[in-house]
């Protein structure tokens, strides 16, 4: 008598499991996120199955980018994805002409031509996938279901480019603060999502005839699948939108499983609780931090770097206004004419600068004692004019001369600044105390903060848990200086590795460094940068970044305590009006 099979589908964020009965009726299925623990997660989902159906003698088959490891050590037969959705196609909907399916991180297109089957599918870049949608939908402060909501209601459609997060980040950004509405943004992703699918992966064929939409995103999401049926200019006959959709790879591998290969649910499980332990063939990095005295002496060291802080409500004088109108955040700071800082602020400006800066300003006047007066106001940043302007500030100043201005209060002989933001990084050279040479990055955004909060989000981690993960990390894996997305299958080779999160947070600590040194600032060797230099941005409150930058420079670095709001600080200092830089700074005297 033919027994039940059992398809499992590891992809890159899911795992999904799928049992049908001896006549291939669907009789459990269910699906997880993995958040890269894919031996706990099937663990979990098999004992769903148990609990539902008893105690079952199954025939097993695994598929998915993340099972051809997991499957040899549990014995369990392998079958290529695309030959596990053609089977459930060939079964469930047959008339289909072409397959769009997108996953976490894979998007496919199978073009089924004559009993020939052709396959089209992203190699090196996510855009377009359902890692992309999660990080627009983030962006948005939302999640994909809710972008889905929006887009119901959208009125007009924005181009947005969706060959990478983040190009998409730097489109959508002036369209947030120019005021287009998250319902005609979230239409918008999703066509950029329509479009990335077409052109990078159908390159020129057509795609026409019946048209099945299979995978997660396109199961859960009405409004994007709605965006390829609007472009392809689909009718409901040549429409294919089935059941279970997302779950077509594990039916399918169900449907391929031969019935001399058998396994219980509990002896299954059993092999699930043994933790697989692999070879490791991701290059691995020594650690950040050999033991805890290591960490202590860094930490004791960084401590140092602190500005003397006041309390503004008791200060009598004159004092000093920066702000710093960053892309996405904004800053400010009111300096004594001692160098004391008197009120600081950093905020996330929400797509609009202007209204994020009065809103810190009035509480500035709100805490101004009578004797106290702002004598000089400087803005300085991406929105330097147009708060210079509305404000009527007494100046403007270039971005990176505030940034000098603040890191010389710290080190008088600074001959290097280094800034990593969540987007952006400059490395700004110095010589005989006036700017030198900047450079920017343009393109890539793999060395940024975004980017270790993007992973951190992935896992299920906070940004701060994450980072204090990597300090620690035995063997930090090496990612090299690629492109985010290339890395996450660098990341999931690990994970099948039995790489720990901490390995991967260490991993990505080096990785934002080296992107930053050889992609972006393009030094042949890190010792070049200078001899005193100071780090600052966000993203160097994480420790493990800082760390992995001082091993890879071979310096010591000086992080301020204030390395977010550098810019601000140095722009309330425009004229050097901190009587003797540095004063009261006692680290250096």
């Amino acid at each position: 008598m033919k027994k039940h099979t059992l398809g499992i589908d590891i992809g890159s964020t899911t795992v999904k499991i799928a049992i049908l009965d001896e006549n291939d009726n669907l009789v459990f299925s269910d699906y997880e996120r993995h958040f890269a623990n894919i031996q706990e997660t099937l663990a979990d989902l098999l004992q769903k199955a148990e609990n539902q159906l008893g105690e079952l003698t199954l025939c097993p088959v695994i598929t998915g980018s993340g099972g051809l490891t997991l499957a040899n050590h549990l014995e369990v037969p392998f079958v290529q994805e695309v030959i596990a959705v053609s089977t459930s196609l060939q079964k469930l909907a047959p008339k289909t002409d072409v397959a769009i399916e997108l996953g976490g991180e894979d998007a496919k297109i199978i073009y089924f031509e004559n009993g020939n089957v052709e396959q089209r599918m992203n190699g090196i870049c996510a855009g377009g996938t359902g890692s992309f949608i999660d990080q627009m939908a983030s962006l948005l402060q939302t999640d994909a279901p809710g972008l889905n909501e929006y887009a119901k209601h959208y009125k007009a459609l924005y181009p947005i480019a969706a060959r990478c997060g983040v190009f998409a980040k730097t489109d959508i950004q002036p369209l947030i603060n120019d005021g287009a509405t998250k319902e005609d943004l979230s239409a918008s992703i999703f066509q950029a999502v329509v479009n990335q699918t077409i052109s990078g992966l159908a390159c020129g064929k057509p795609i026409r005839g019946h048209v099945a939409f299979l995978g997660g995103p396109l199961h859960f999401l009405s409004e994007l699948k709605a965006a390829f049926i609007r472009t392809l200019k689909l009718d409901d006959e040549h429409i294919i939108a089935p059941d279970n959709s997302h779950l077509f790879a594990a039916i399918g591998s169900a449907l391929n499983a031969k019935q001399d290969v058998t396994v219980s649910l509990i002896e299954l499980k059993e092999r699930m609780r043994t933790t697989i332990k692999l070879d490791f063939e991701v290059e691995r990095m020594e650690p950040l931090f050999a033991t805890e005295e290591d960490y202590q002496a860094f930490h004791e060291r960084q401590s140092a770097y602190k500005v003397k802080t006041g309390d503004l409500s008791t200060y009598k004088g004159k004092c000093f206004l920066g702000i710093d109108a960053g892309s996405t955040t904004t800053k400010t700071a009111l300096v004594g004419e001692d160098g004391t800082l008197l009120y600081s602020f950093y905020s996330n400006n929400n797509g609009n600068p202007l209204k994020t800066t009065i809103s810190s300003i009035k509480e500035i006047y709100e805490l101004l004692p009578e004797d106290a007066e702002i004598a000089f106001s400087c803005s300085t940043g991406y929105g330097e004019a147009l708060i210079k302007a509305a404000l009527l500030l007494d100046e403007g100043e270039v971005e990176t001369v505030s940034h000098y201005y603040a890191a010389a209060f710290f080190d008088p002989e600074v001959d290097c600044i280094l800034d990593i933001g969540g987007q952006d990084m400059k490395c700004i050279k110095i010589r005989n105390q006036t700017v030198d040479s900047v450079q920017l990055n343009e393109a890539c955004s793999s060395g940024c903060g975004s980017f270790i909060e993007t992973f951190a989000k992935s896992l299920n981690y906070t940004v701060q848990d994450f980072a204090k993960a990597a300090l620690f990390a035995k063997h930090p894996i090496d990612l090299g200086t690629r492109c985010t997305v290339f890395m996450n299958s660098k990341v999931k080779q690990a994970q099948k590795e039995g790489a720990e999160v901490s390995d991967i947070s260490a991993g990505l600590a080096y990785s934002v460094i080296k992107n930053a040194l050889y992609k972006v600032i393009k030094v042949s060797d890190a010792s070049e940068l200078g001899k005193h230099i100071v780090v600052q941005g966000g993203t160097f409150y994480n420790d493990a970044v800082l760390r992995s930058f001082e091993k890879i420079a071979n310096c010591q670095a000086i992080r301020p305590d204030i390395a977010g709001i550098m810019g601000a600080f140095g722009a309330a200092d425009r004229k050097g009006t901190l009587s003797g830089r540095g004063k009261n700074f006692h680290a250096f005297h």
